[in-house]
């Protein structure tokens, strides 16, 4: 495993950041038709979504997701109405074309890649850092440190999320952009450059704490019963898989809330003639209990367990074999210079 093994074969940073990189660029690939069907029929049911645009999470990665104006960003005539996922895909790919599925994928890959490579790398090195000062078998550590690897990554690529986000949603050029966030941070202070942090921590915190301890849980059992010494290709599949369904399940309401969250930015920034209601965190979870009952809170279950076991499961498994090959790499290395 990783802390056992010797200072001159160990992974380096900037290993473990190529890593990750694969894996953020792996995950996009795979998981942006999931997105761009999704989004499709989230319109089709509200279509006051069209022209907006917002950061999605599996837990992991991050996916711009845009709602574009008109029929189609490729410009192809309009799918018509969609029947469920399977029946949107092959109208899509039908009048549309195959590249349709991958629309959203540059600025998926433009935010996703940095904040993994942050994330990823963070968390193995305060993993290594704990693991030296309280020891391995403290089943704690990937709790406490996907919890703190998330939440740092998340502050600091939080402002540039917003802005991408708001690129994508107005269309701005850059001149209007940088005059628009000069306006805000008049009006607002630089704090504004974070608005939606707080409903995006509750949300991905949780997620990568639970995530974590439960991968590692998961693949440290695995390879105890297979006789492994090192995690395979299908350990760290189905483990990822596992975990990221758990911490889905059990993170749903603070998703569901910071949807809430963000229609409210929404709202409040194409009608600013109106008052808004600038709720908290709480009231909102409040409100949804009160209008649709405990149930509310687990709306949509289906569609993100359906997009975040693959997701964390292709991540994971990807940035652990890119790990293992440089580990391997390294080993050779060394033996031939000594």
């Amino acid at each position: 495993m990783d802390s056992k093994e010797d200072g001159l074969s160990k992974v380096t940073t900037s290993q473990q950041a190529i890593s990750s990189c694969c894996g953020a660029v792996m995950t996009c690939l795979l998981v942006t038709p999931l997105d761009v069907v999704k989004v499709r029929l989230q319109v089709q049911s509200n279509p006051s979504l069209k022209g907006k645009s917002f950061l999605d999470s599996d837990g992991l990665t991050d996916h711009v997701c845009v709602y574009e104006n008109g029929s189609t960003q490729t410009g192809h005539k309009a799918s018509g109405r969609f029947n469920g996922m399977r029946d949107a895909f092959v109208k899509i790919v039908k009048r549309e074309g195959i590249k349709t599925l991958w629309s959203g994928l540059p600025p998926s890959l433009a935010v996703s890649v940095p904040t993994t490579v942050i994330y990823f790398t963070c968390y193995d090195q305060l993993r290594d850092a704990f693991i030296s000062k309280l020891g391995e078998d403290n089943d704690y550590i990937p709790l406490i440190t996907g919890g703190i690897a998330r939440l740092g990554s998340a502050t600091v690529i939080s402002p540039v999320e917003l802005i991408r986000t708001r690129m994508q949603s107005r269309r701005l050029t850059y001149k209007q952009l940088r005059a628009c966030i000069s306006s805000n941070v008049t009006k607002d202070g630089w704090l504004s450059l974070w608005k939606g942090w707080g409903p995006t921590v509750l949300r991905d915190v949780p997620f990568s704490a639970l995530y974590w301890y439960n991968y590692e849980y998961f693949k440290k059992r695995l390879c105890k019963r297979s006789g492994k010494h090192e995690a395979t290709f299908l350990i760290t599949f189905s483990s990822g898989a596992a975990a990221g369904s758990i911490a889905a399940l059990l993170t749903l309401p603070f998703d569901v809330v910071k949807t809430h969250k963000q229609t409210e930015i929404w709202e409040s920034e194409t009608t600013p003639t109106l008052q808004h209601r600038h709720t908290s965190i709480w009231e909102v979870m409040k409100r949804i209990v009160a209008e649709n009952g405990f149930s509310g809170l687990y709306a949509g279950i289906v569609p993100r367990l359906t997009k975040v076991a693959p997701a964390c499961a292709i991540m994971i498994s990807t940035y652990e074999y890119g790990k293992s090959f440089f580990r391997r790499l390294n080993k050779e290395r060394d033996l031939k210079n000594h």
